[in-house]
Formats: C-alpha cells, sequence, structure tokens
C-alpha cells in the first residue's frame, strides 16, 4: 500500500503513469471501446466508470500545460454539438482536479480512434455511459 494513492490506480497502472514522458497521451475509455485493439497496451478496469479512473489518473498525472487541447473526447456520431452527460462530468473532474484546468475539444469519431492507436496507453473501464471516451496529454511537474 501507499499513502495518498488512489487504491483503484492498479501497480501495473501506475507503472505505465510514472513511463509516460511529457506530451505522451494515455485514454481512458468506456466498456464498448475496442481497448485490446488499438494495439497499445490496454490497462482493464472492469467495474469502475471512467470518471473515477480519471479523477484518480488526474491526482497523480500532471495534465499538459503546453498544447491547446490536452484533453480530447470523442463527439456524437451525428450531432457534434452534442455533450453527453459523461463529458459534462470530464470537464467538471479537469476544471476541480487538473493542476492545468483546460476546457475538453472533441475529435471526430474515427479520428478519436487513430489518435488512440498512438496513445502510450489504454484503460478500459466498465463505463456503460455511451462516449465515455477521453485521451489525456500528459505534462511536465515544474521545479
Amino acid at each position: 500500500m501507499l499513502r495518498n494513492i488512489p487504491p483503484i490506480l492498479s501497480p501495473d497502472l501506475l507503472w505505465t503513469l510514472r513511463a509516460m514522458g511529457h506530451g505522451d497521451e494515455i485514454v481512458i475509455v468506456d466498456a464498448n471501446f475496442p481497448g485490446t485493439a488499438m494495439g497499445s497496451r490496454c490497462h482493464r478496469l472492469d467495474g469502475l466508470s471512467a470518471t473515477d479512473v480519471m479523477q484518480a489518473v488526474l491526482s497523480v498525472l500532471p495534465l499538459d500545460s503546453f498544447v491547446p487541447d490536452p484533453a480530447l473526447v470523442m463527439e456524437v456520431v451525428g450531432d457534434p454539438d452534442a455533450t453527453p452527460p459523461v463529458v459534462v462530468e470530464f470537464q467538471n473532474i479537469i476544471t476541480e482536479c487538473a493542476d492545468n484546468p483546460a476546457t475538453l475539444g472533441k475529435l471526430e469519431r474515427f479520428s478519436f480512434y487513430e489518435r488512440a492507436k498512438t496513445a502510450f496507453a489504454i484503460v478500459q473501464t466498465g463505463e456503460t455511459r455511451l462516449y465515455g471516451n477521453i485521451i489525456l496529454k500528459k505534462g511536465v511537474i515544474g521545479a
């Protein structure tokens, strides 16, 4: 056990978060997302929501402050202006918990998949709400 580390962050996921460098991306996805097929290392956190996992990740991971969109979600197919409830929660968590609060950017569905394929890792959650997918870009911890 470690102090001040959310217990839902597994040893393997903690290793991944620590091994990531500035600019690397991690994708937190819902239960429907084809995580394993993306080719990156895929951590399974079945039974946990994407929002709980994101909050735990942001408690240890700095969000990039050098890019305009350090957090990206998937657009709703057929209605790119829609904001699903899970995305509202993602934004609230970033606003409240991130060391570098930012406004969420959006990617079209297939562009999101292509970006996910290049991520350092994917975290597949048990999230059942549709569009519970987010890409986070790791930043730096200042001196």
